[in-house]
């Protein structure tokens, strides 16, 4: 098994979509690239630390390459949004890659060059790193099953992301 650390908007939209990710076995919400200690969702929230919501997916590469992972990635938020996702507007929603070694960071230099030639060269992810990794509280990990599923913001951001998911990576989706 590897991981892989990405940020792309609000973190329980994000951890919806690689749940349903073939070759992803465990999709955990956090916290990186600040400059706090060990944050909470208040003080990330509130745009002070540096942090981006993102997530930390643990796959199988032979079932799922890192390089098919970014793809999807890339291919389910907006990544010509600077520093936003739709409503959520600040550094804490950027998109962003952060390498965990050198092959995983030539690989999401290529990722958003393909990324970059589907979107006309406006693609604004970053690559960030090497930074330090912290899970949030309790209450945001596995969301979209629980609570989300009663919050209006996730009721209408999730399920379209999640349309998106199957209908441009339909061999990348777990069947139900």
């Amino acid at each position: 098994m590897e991981q892989a650390i990405v940020a792309g908007g609000c973190f329980w939209c994000t951890e919806a979509v690689f749940r349903d990710v073939i070759g992803v076995s465990r999709v955990e919400s956090g916290y990186i690239g600040g400059t706090v200690p060990n944050p909470s969702y208040k003080q990330v929230c509130s745009g002070a630390t540096g942090h981006a919501e993102a997530i930390r997916v643990t796959f199988d590469p032979q079932v799922l390459s890192y390089a098919q992972l970014l793809d999807v990635f890339m291919g389910t938020h907006d990544p010509t949004q600077l520093n936003r996702q739709g409503g959520d507007v600040g550094t804490q929603y950027r998109s962003a890659i952060f390498p965990l070694d050198d092959a995983q960071r030539a690989e999401a230099e290529a990722a958003i060059a393909r990324a970059n030639a589907d979107k006309g060269g406006k693609v604004v992810t970053t690559i960030e790193g090497p930074a330090e990794w912290y899970p949030a509280e309790d209450y945001h990990q596995e969301y979209w099953e629980g609570e989300g599923q009663r919050n209006p913001y996730c009721l209408a951001t999730i399920p379209p992301k999640l349309m998106k998911l199957r209908k441009s990576f339909q061999d990348k989706v777990k069947s139900a």
